[in-house]
């Protein structure tokens, strides 16, 4: 399975909304660039400022409503930042706290099935603690009730990052099985495409911190999950399309800049 002609314009017209909104709420920061702006241009050192400010949002500019819009096509349920919840037992953090510090001794290697099991076992039992996670990026229930909360990560996370992933995602784990107990979870670090293609994903810094195989998603692997097989590819066509049918509107908007 993979989209529709209507699901592929419906994620193109999402992915338009999206780039237009963020160009027009772009707004050129007020300083005086005199070397760049002679030898470039000032159209030009502006689109450079907006592509970085588009590449350092492009989770939650981009890639967050995109993700919506695919996986509402499989999942009965597909939003974007949501609280996984705000309280968490203080046994669950020790049990997280417990993990973690064999994780980090290379104790134990990650084993996201037994890290889940320890956590329920804990996860309604005696004082909750407030807490304030950050939120889900990607939420999705399947029809069976089965839930799976993404963490939408930069390309190249380093391995202290991963360390921090670990942490979150093991949290929300349990602050959403506090209220759910019973329901299925996963939670996974979600990496939107491969900076190394057409070479494998270069997970080392992964390694001894997530479980590979449950835990990570990345490129093709993520795109397919969401749309079914196929995605991944239809999408860079897709935004391919769009960022054609744009271009007009992206110069005339920094030509505008040099009047």
């Amino acid at each position: 399975m993979s989209l529709t002609p209507q699901q592929k314009a419906q994620v193109a017209e999402v992915l338009k909304k999206s780039l237009r909104n963020a160009l027009a709420k772009y707004n050129p920061e007020p300083h005086s660039m005199p070397f760049h702006t002679r030898l470039l241009g000032t159209s030009r050192v502006a689109l450079h400022g907006f592509i970085h400010s588009l590449y350092t949002n492009f989770g939650t500019t981009i890639f967050e409503p995109v993700a919506v819009e695919i996986g509402s096509t499989r999942f009965k349920r597909a939003e974007k930042q949501v609280s996984a919840g705000d309280e968490i037992s203080i046994a669950a953090q020790k049990v997280i706290q417990n993990i973690m510090n064999q994780l980090l001794t290379a104790e134990t290697s990650p084993d996201k099935k037994k890290e889940l099991e320890a956590i329920k076992k804990v996860c309604r039992k005696g004082k909750m603690a407030k807490v304030k996670l950050t939120k889900v990026d990607l939420f999705l229930e399947k029809k069976n009730g089965e839930v799976f909360l993404i963490d939408l990560k930069t390309a190249k996370p380093n391995a202290g990052g991963f360390k921090e992933f670990k942490r979150t995602i093991l949290e929300w784990a349990a602050t959403y099985l506090a209220v759910h107990p019973t329901t299925p979870i996963h939670t996974i670090i979600g990496i939107p495409y491969n900076p190394y293609d057409p070479q494998p994903y270069a997970r080392w810094t992964a390694k001894g911190m997530m479980d590979l195989d449950s835990e990570l998603l990345v490129g093709e692997q993520l795109w397919d999950f969401l749309g079914g097989e196929g995605t991944y590819l239809q999408l860079l066509d897709i935004f391919e399309k769009v960022g054609i049918e744009l271009r007009p509107e992206i110069d005339k908007r920094f030509e505008k800049l040099n009047q």
